[in-house]
């Protein structure tokens, strides 16, 4: 079994195993719940969209974090190939979100475990791993439903763990220890159920995404095509979009005289970098194989979240073939979760 089979089959677990999810991939319409009926497997417009509130910030050395709220709503989780849909339960009173980034660089970290104890005089009133997820209006983030007790003052103690791609330039040598960061914030009832539901009915199902929000904190993004060095090629898949291209320097984990290879994939739109993928790449040169391996998850402040590998060179004329062993495993909100699910291959020529 090659490398990118045992990672396209653990793809199954890890984030599957975070927090508890039910049903499956199904439209249905509820007052917690919404959706478009007949949806294509591409990004759409949701039917609405829900206000937030700023809770507050912390942080623990470099790790910055900033915690929101909004009403409860359903998401979907993904297993492998599975979408499974997370309802509202009755317990619950707010989804809880958070963003995480650099002090040093803005740049939105991509760990991928998350935990969350919410504590109201003293007391815990909830305890959950947070799923990491993607919502077309904040991008990459973490989330869950959560109950709150009533009107107060609570304290939000997060379990940050250490980053699970390689940090390189600017983040080379950082993040790989967590950290526990608490934020203590006020909450009401009136404050939540005041805030904004925004209906979208002439423009819902439509192929397309909201605009992302102005917020407080930094925001993930991957770069521009036109910003990236030594674009070789680019491809669709999913309703994805992927660019390959070659640094002009080679990160510090590579030996002398390679070539790093990257690809950089990104929701449309509004350019969500999509992480937790099982990418592989197989270069050839005149039907001779250069490369034909995994590429490791891999962040860098200029080059964004991206998926890449050392390799023996790339020269124009070489064919690259770039494959998704398993889609991204993060959960989605509404607009989404059809989307970044059936990838398959894309074919470059450098």
């Amino acid at each position: 079994m090659k490398r990118r089979d045992v990672l396209a089959a653990g793809a199954t677990f890890g984030l599957a195993g975070l927090a508890g999810c039910s049903g499956t991939f199904e439209t249905e319409s509820s007052s917690q719940f919404t959706t478009v009926e007949d949806r294509a497997e591409t990004v759409y417009y949701p039917g609405h969209i829900d206000g937030m509130a700023m809770l507050g910030m912390g942080g623990s050395g470099r790790y910055r974090l900033g915690l929101m709220y909004s009403l409860p709503h359903a998401f979907w989780n993904i297993s492998a190939r599975d979408t499974n849909l997370a309802r509202v339960s009755e317990d619950v009173s707010a989804h809880l979100m958070a963003t995480i980034w650099d002090d040093e660089t803005g740049t939105v970290l991509p760990t991928a475990d998350v935990s969350a104890d919410v504590l109201k005089d003293g007391e815990q009133v909830d305890s959950r791993p947070l799923w990491p997820m993607l919502s077309q209006t904040m991008g990459y983030h973490f989330g869950d439903n959560v109950a709150l007790d009533g009107d107060g003052t609570y304290t939000a103690r997060l379990d940050v763990e250490a980053m699970q791609a390689r940090a390189m330039g600017g983040l080379a040598g950082a993040f790989e220890e967590g950290v526990t960061v608490e934020v203590e914030f006020e909450h009401t009832r009136d404050q939540l159920s005041n805030l904004t539901y925004e209906e979208f009915p002439d423009r819902m199902g439509d192929p397309g995404a909201i605009e992302p929000m102005e917020m407080e904190m930094p925001m993930s993004r991957a770069p521009e095509r036109g910003d990236l060095p030594n674009v070789l090629g680019t491809g669709t898949t999913g309703d994805a979009d992927f660019v390959a291209f070659a640094p002009d320097t080679t990160p510090e984990f590579a030996d002398d005289g390679t070539t790093y290879l990257a690809v950089s994939p990104r929701t449309p739109y509004n350019r969500y970098p999509l992480p937790f993928m099982s990418l592989s790449a197989t270069l050839t040169r005149d039907g001779k194989s250069v490369y034909d391996d995994v590429l490791l998850a891999g962040i860098d402040p200029d080059l964004g979240y991206h998926y890449g590998a050392a390799i023996d060179g790339v020269e124009s004329g070489d064919s690259l073939t770039v494959t998704v062993d398993a889609p991204p495993q993060i959960s989605r909100h509404e607009g989404y979760e059809t989307a970044f699910v059936e990838m398959g291959e894309m074919e470059m020529t450098v």
